[in-house]
């Protein structure tokens, strides 16, 4: 069942949507990027694959709507990866503040510029993260987070996809923990050739089940 959320943040009020399927095993919270939002039809695809692996999901607006406007012609707030990734750490935050979710090992998934602001909550909450997957991302724009990831991570771009596959291979470098990059042939940037999408799914959804599922004491440790 899905519903919407508020989520009050003292300076922004964000809105979301949660599903938790029954007995659900964890929650990945989805960062959007580059003028996306909780809407975006591939991450409702993506998310309904994770919730059929017994995953909760939680797609989340970043910016208010104030702030989508602003950012609709400046363009300037999707590429605040500072603003973005503390708001991802403040959902993070503030699902372990909440009874029903607070036992859930959490995973973030992230698209475009959306992946940067995972991977910077990421490091900034190494004890409440378990898991990142990032969709077409650019995760080199975390710039001096990645290093302090501590999460499993997967890297997923399209094989036409040559600009964004070369700044995912500078940021693998960065990083020490575990991180795989996977190169879906075909696929261009959005994911929208026949089958990539699924793909993409199918390897987030494996990914989380297999990174979420490892057992952890009760509860998100405190950052």
């Amino acid at each position: 069942m899905t519903r919407p959320v508020e989520i009050d943040l003292t300076d922004a009020v964000l809105h979301g949507d949660l599903t938790l399927p029954p007995e659900a095993r964890g929650l990945v919270i989805f960062a959007h990027g580059s003028g996306s939002s909780r809407r975006s039809p591939r991450n409702r695809y993506v998310a309904g694959v994770v919730n059929r692996a017994g995953l909760g999901t939680l797609l989340i607006n970043l910016l208010t709507e104030d702030e989508e406007q602003v950012d609709e012609m400046t363009r300037e707030l999707r590429f605040d990866i500072g603003l973005l990734g503390r708001r991802v750490a403040r959902v993070v935050q503030w699902a372990g503040e909440r009874e029903e979710l607070s036992e859930l090992p959490v995973g973030l998934f992230g698209s475009s510029t959306g992946a940067a602001a995972a991977l910077v909550a990421a490091a900034a909450l190494p004890g409440n993260v378990r898991a990142v997957v990032s969709r077409g991302g650019r995760p080199d724009l975390a710039g001096r987070a990645l290093p302090k990831v501590e999460c499993a991570t997967l890297l997923v771009v399209g094989g036409l996809d040559e600009a964004v596959i070369g700044m995912n291979e500078e940021a693998r470098a960065r990083m020490r923990c575990p991180v795989e990059l996977v190169i879906v042939p075909g696929a261009t940037h959005l994911f929208e050739e026949p089958g990539t999408l699924e793909e993409v799914a199918r390897l987030a959804a494996d990914w989380f089940a297999r990174h979420l599922a490892v057992p952890v004491a009760a509860g998100l440790r405190a950052p």
